[in-house]
């Protein structure tokens, strides 16, 4: 059993206030000794754990310093308050400032040191342009926040037994293979590797590279992207030293034999990635932000409006993104000692 004892605790922002983030900190945190969950700390609005569970016990808190002068009996708290009432499952653009404050904040928290990582809940985009927000997206921002450009931030998405990269994410089918670059393909494998070596353990690490047409393109008879694009860049990622095989038909990859092979496979656009990792488990995947210079790990699902306040939404995927952020942590601690290729 995992001791906590001493650990900095992990900073779980609350997302969209009217979405599933909030219920799910509360539920998790009310079977913290069942699950054996790491510390934790909420940042975001107090009322929005509250018009979930009104009597959850908090200790609102607004220094760090505090977070280690308490006890497990109350959630500490850095509340952010929302500019109107919080209604589960209401979206209220009004209260976008919150969320990006939070984010802002947790990201703040981690960089100073005073939290081990961040596990961030999901926000509703759409809702957040209103107020200002700038980022395309949730990596963006924490890149920009961290100090690097949008594009220096890979995404991975991560279950027991598979990872995955998409090189290019929220882009319509259509523009794959107009956005696709050697350059962008590069990018992610050199810090994949970095981060499973400096992150996961693995002294090692093996890549697999997946082709964007079907067979790979078949020599050219299917598309020409595998030879201006993907190849190129596998050969540069050679050149790195990166053991690194492909491009390889995404039909070919993903079966259980196949993927005893690598540690994780690049993905030419958003489904390539997403299909295999939520066949294997659409419950518990993760997001974890490499290239970062802290922890950032998230569920795979979105705000969930119409669930929100309910009570049945899964817990899953944000069990695994706070163990998983836990998981990291510890390992950046130990060096990265006594780890294995095989980490799920």
């Amino acid at each position: 059993m995992a001791s906590y004892a001493g650990q900095l605790p992990l900073a779980v922002t609350m997302g969209e206030p009217a979405g599933i983030g909030p219920e799910l900190i509360a539920r998790i945190w009310r079977r913290r000794h069942e699950l054996t969950l790491p510390p934790i700390a909420y940042v975001g609005a107090a009322d929005a754990l509250c018009a979930y569970d009104k009597d959850l016990p908090i200790r609102l808190i607004t220094d760090p310093a505090q977070l280690s002068a308490g006890n497990d009996s109350t959630l500490p708290v850095f509340d952010i308050p929302t500019k109107t009432t919080i209604i589960p499952g209401t979206l209220n653009p009004d209260n976008g400032n919150a969320v990006i404050k939070s984010i802002d904040a947790a990201v703040q928290l981690a960089s100073n040191g005073q939290v081990a990582g961040i596990v961030t809940a999901p926000i509703h985009k759409a809702g957040l342009y209103r107020a200002g927000f700038g980022a395309p997206g949730h990596t963006e921002y924490l890149a920009r926040l961290c100090g690097l450009d949008d594009d220096q931030s890979v995404m991975m998405l991560a279950t027991t037994g598979l990872r995955v990269i998409p090189i290019t994410t929220h882009v319509p089918l259509k523009d794959v293979a107009r956005v696709l670059t050697a350059d962008k393909i590069i990018h992610a494998g050199v810090v994949t590797a970095h981060d499973l070596r400096a992150r996961f353990g693995i002294e090692n690490p093996r890549l697999a590279v997946a082709g964007l047409n079907p067979h790979a393109g078949e020599d050219g008879t299917i598309g020409m992207e595998e030879a201006t694009h993907i190849k190129p860049a596998i050969w540069a990622l050679r050149d790195h030293g990166i053991d690194v095989v492909g491009p390889a038909p995404a039909d070919t990859l993903f079966h259980a034999e196949a993927r005893e092979k690598y540690d994780a496979v690049l993905c030419m656009y958003h489904d390539q990635a997403l299909i295999p990792l939520k066949t294997l488990d659409f419950w518990g995947g993760v997001n974890i932000t490499l290239g970062l210079p802290i922890i950032r790990t998230s569920p795979d699902h979105g705000t969930a409006l119409t669930l929100s306040g309910k009570g049945i939404c899964r817990l899953d995927s944000m069990i695994a993104a706070i163990m998983t952020a836990d998981d990291i942590a510890r390992r950046v601690r130990s060096g990265c000692r006594n780890e294995t290729t095989d980490d799920g």
